[in-house]
């Protein structure tokens, strides 16, 4: 008998919902799970279909509750280095062109906080707990945290959660920009989908844009940014959904875009 996927890939109507299947350890990231991860995101990325992908974990109790603890056990630093050589899992995400989500549908912790750091949105359950608790094993984040956390909540909050190892809850989350959204557990994933739905039926070519030109936000000075943001602006116009979106509108009718 064949071992049960530790991660199961679904499509609905251009999101691709790839599920992190191991409630049983709270959906926790090891070796299996990263790989199989780092394939959903290569499979998203060469599927024309997909213009959304959404992250969650199997179950109501977690999202992902961290690494696997269990391989951090007698690992030699240099052994950890090489895991965790560039592009990792975490930089996979941050780097995808596609929209992503982190449909956080309970504990999202350590590494699981992390990878929904690197996903463009954040929408949690009202159930959800997120936090970065490494330092209570006597380690740091090593996926992102130290980095993605201060730019979007800020230096001070991010000092506070990583060197406390505090786990707050989704209201708190949501109050310092960690949630960018919280809904009621039993709506998440409808709400969750409806925000997908609401990217995947726009051109796929003017998000990856969208998406360069935002980022230039968090990596560019200022003047470079808006220069960025210039030259993009500029090669939409190169596009053929450029001149259908023009004409749709013009024509009151709904785009058919074209990917190109």
């Amino acid at each position: 008998m064949s071992a049960k996927p530790v991660v199961r890939v679904e499509t609905e109507a251009g999101v691709r919902i790839v599920t992190i299947d191991r409630p049983k350890k709270r959906n926790a990231l090891n070796a299996a799970v990263r790989d199989a991860l780092t394939a959903a995101i290569a499979g998203a990325e060469a599927d024309p279909s997909t213009r959304v992908v959404v992250f969650t974990g199997a179950g109501n109790k977690a999202f992902i509750a961290g690494a696997d603890v269990a391989e951090f056990a007698g690992r030699t630093p240099l052994e950890q280095r090489r895991a965790m050589a560039s592009p990792n899992l975490f930089d996979r995400i941050w780097n995808l062109p596609l929209p992503t989500i982190a449909m956080i549908n309970g504990y999202c912790l350590g590494g699981g906080c992390e990878l929904a750091l690197a996903c463009d949105l954040r929408v949690g359950a009202d159930t959800a707990q997120l936090g970065q608790p490494e330092v209570r094993l006597g380690i740091i984040p090593g996926g992102g945290a130290t980095q993605r956390l201060p730019r979007l909540v800020g230096y001070g909050k991010a000092l506070q959660l990583v060197l406390s190892g505090e786990i707050i809850d989704a209201v708190t989350a949501y109050e310092i920009g960690l949630l960018d959204e919280i809904v009621p557990a039993a709506e998440l994933r409808q709400r969750t989908l409806e925000i997908a739905g609401s990217m995947a039926d726009k051109s796929p070519v003017t998000l990856a844009l969208a998406k360069r030109a935002l980022r230039a936000a968090l990596e560019m000075p200022l003047s470079a940014g808006l220069e960025q943001e210039r030259d993009l602006f500029a090669l939409a116009f190169a596009t053929e959904d450029k001149e259908e979106g023009v004409r749709a509108f013009l024509e009151k009718r709904k785009p058919e875009w074209k990917a190109r």
